[in-house]
Formats: C-alpha cells, structure tokens, sequence
C-alpha cells in the first residue's frame, strides 16, 4: 500500500493577532525550539510516511525556511520525500485556494504521480502526537473510503467543531459543521484517511459547485450517504492553539509539569531545526524555576514558570514571570516581564514593566478575537522604551519603536494597542 500525507498549512491564524502578523500558524514558535507544524511533520515520519506534501498559502517565507529540503524530519529524499506546494497560475484554473479540499483539489497532479492508494489529510496548526499507522490499519479493516479521527469534547465547544453521528459499529450516520446546537460531543479533528480514487472522484464532481470546496463543509457531508466513512477515536493529548488565550494557557500547562504532552519521549520525538548555538547559561544572580529555556539563552536575572526562547538574554535585575518570551528578544536590566507573549527580535528597555496591575478584565477591542482579556502581546521586532509600564492586555504591533510610545506619556493602560 502506498500512503501520501498532506499538510494543510496555508492557514492566516487571525486570531493570534500579531503573532501571525509575519507568518502562517503553522509557523508560529511553540514550546521554545518548536514551531506548530512539527507536531504533525513528526507525526508523519515516526509514522512511516515518507512521502509529505506540505500546501501553503498565507506568509509562506518563514514555513518555507523552517522546512527546507527537509532534513530534521528525514524527509531530504530523492524518491518521496517533502514537497512544499503554493498556488500559482497557469493555463488552467489554479488561483489562491479557496478552501481546505480545494488545496487538495489544486495539487491533484501531485497525487497522481504518487500513484498512492491512500492519503492521509493533515492540518499543521494542531498540537498533538498520534501514530497514523493505527488509524490507516482500521481504515483498511473496515474497507472505508474516509476515515475520521474524532474525540470527545465538552457541549460548550461544539459549535467549534464538525460534530460526527456514528452507528454502533462507528460508521458515520450524520455529519454537522460548526453546529450552535449539537446532537452529539463527537467532534472532527481534521485528520482524515481517504481512499485517493474515492478523494478525487469527490472533489472533481463538487469542484464546479463550490469555490471554496472545504471538507468539513462539502466533502464529507456529501459523502455520508454514498460512501463508507468510519471513525477513529482517538484518546490522547490533542489542542488547537488557534487563540492567543490558548496559545498562552497550553505554554504554561507545559511548565507546570502537569501537561499530557510529553516532549521528552525518545520514543515519539518531536523533530525539528534547529540552530547551532551555545548552551544556556545563568549568571551569579541568575535564578530559574520552573521554566524551560534553550540553548544560547543568558538569564542573569530572575525567571518563574516561563518558557525561553533560543538567545534570549535576560539582564540583571529583570524578572520574567508566567510569559513566553521568543528568539533573541533582549530583556533590559530591572525590567519586569508578567503573563506576557513577546515575539522575535524584541527589545524591552530597562526598567519597563511590562504587563503591569490586577486589572485582568480591561478588553482590547483592536485584539483579533474582540473583546480579549489575556496575556499582554509584543509583535517582532518592537522596541520597547526604558521605564515606560505597560498595563494588561496589551497588543504592541510589530516594529513599533520608542516614538510610537510618545503619546502615552509612559504609561499604557490596559486594553490598549501600541501601533
């Protein structure tokens, strides 16, 4: 049997805000030295796939760096292999993808030349490790055209999701996106194993209908009643970091120690690139609790239930505190760091207190999910002023520089935006 996966990982991610201001979702940093996509790219490869196509879209400089040829994942092959896929023009109909089966649809010559029997779709913005060898074995025991992969989730949060009907032996009875009301807790998790030949007889006979042709929303529902679709439950640690909230409560599950994901399994690991720098290394006043830091890290002051980035230097006095601080930021002396996400390339001047107060409930109406009250977040590459203290949910846009804090007389209450 020849297997294909394919990565959906075209993705905007709006609503991480600035953090997806320069690149796609999948390419956003995680845990310290990850990005999002690796989860899955690994996922592939301690599966047994080989053969990965990656379509991007969106921003896609920094995924494409990140993969490359694809060495860290094995995946520099001269047969199979990964290969990163973009819209383009031709002569045909190819133009920006219009939806998630419609990326799939615009590549259908790769699947051909693969001569796969199966593929595996895949999207690259989730946070999880599963073994699709157990999913495909299951696929083919049933003798399915689709396979579903679903779990449990809580009634409040099925409006989020495709919610799956089965029957007793798990074949797919009924199939509704995003419902306000839902018959069941069932939910899709947007990994799917479908027989190519019932894939591409789908997606060509909905193509002329749908512009934006998307799985959730016209393949799979077109296919409940003709074809035969199973699920897969799936049981294990699973998360979309779609939201800045999310993105922040699931980096500080993982300093807690009390997280299910378990980055330190030798045997599932999460491969990545990585770049060649010197060990961390923590000064005579230096103290670390409770946190994860990389390597090319210098921390000579305090840092408490964090995750470090590689080559951030914390200066003597500072104190970061419950935040996720990414590449090479620099964290002036005496600075304050609380309950914030600072991006690449940041510089906090000395004595800033940023993420300052109790006031937790102010909303930042300019945030991309309106209304946020979360971490306070710093774009790529500001630069943050010298004493200026920075209140509660704070969007600092990227490349804002110290004239842009001119008019808040230093001092910026919560719930504003620094552009």
């Amino acid at each position: 049997m020849r297997v294909v996966g394919l990565i959906l990982a075209g993705g905007a991610g709006t609503r991480l805000g600035v953090l997806s201001e320069h690149r796609a979702k999948p390419a956003v940093p995680f845990a310290g030295r990850f990005r999002i996509i690796d989860f899955t790219l690994s996922n592939c490869v301690n599966s047994g796939i080989t053969n990965v196509g990656v379509l991007t879209q969106y921003l896609p400089r920094s995924l494409n760096e990140h993969i490359g040829i694809g060495r860290p994942w094995d995946l520099d092959r001269s047969h199979g292999g990964v290969r990163l896929m973009q819209p383009y023009q031709g002569k045909g109909h190819q133009q920006w993808y219009g939806g998630t089966a419609d990326a799939v649809l615009q590549n259908i010559d790769y699947l051909r030349e693969t001569r796969a029997d199966t593929v595996v779709v895949l999207s690259g913005d989730h946070i999880y490790k599963m073994d699709y060898r157990k999913m495909i074995q299951t696929h083919e025991e049933h003798h399915a055209d689709l396979t579903l992969a679903v779990m449990n989730v809580g009634a409040e949060e099925t409006s989020r999701f495709g919610i799956v009907l089965t029957e007793e032996d798990g074949r797919v009875s009924g199939f509704l996106e995003k419902p306000k009301e839902a018959p069941s807790t069932l939910a899709n998790m947007g990994v799917y194993v479908f027989n190519t030949g019932a894939l591409i007889e789908r997606m060509l006979a909905l193509a002329s209908e749908h512009e934006d042709l998307d799985f959730g929303k016209h393949v799979i529902p077109s296919m409940v009643e003709t074809h035969r679709i199973y699920t897969y439950p799936f049981d294990g640690y699973w998360v979309d970091v779609g939201t800045v909230d999310a993105y922040w409560s699931t980096s500080m599950e993982l300093v807690s120690g009390k997280s299910r994901l378990d980055l330190y399994d030798d045997s599932w690991v999460i491969h990545t690139r990585s770049e060649e720098r010197a060990a961390a290394k923590v000064g005579p006043q230096g103290q670390i609790q409770q946190s994860m830091v990389c390597n090319g890290c210098i921390v000579r002051g305090h840092v408490f239930r964090s995750i470090l980035s590689p080559g951030v230097y914390v200066s003597p006095g500072a104190v970061v505190r419950e935040s996720v601080i990414m590449n090479d930021t620099w964290i002036g002396p005496g600075a304050v760091v609380d309950r914030c996400i600072v991006d690449k390339n940041v510089v906090v001047g000395g004595g800033t207190l940023l993420g300052h107060g109790a006031d937790y409930d102010t909303p930042n109406d300019k945030a991309p999910d309106k209304f946020y009250t979360g971490p306070t977040i710093v774009g790529k590459r500001a630069h943050i002023p010298q004493g200026v203290t920075i209140g509660r949910n704070v969007v600092i846009e990227p490349d804002v520089n110290d004239e842009d804090f001119d008019r808040f007389d230093c001092v910026v209450p919560s719930g504003m935006t620094v552009s």
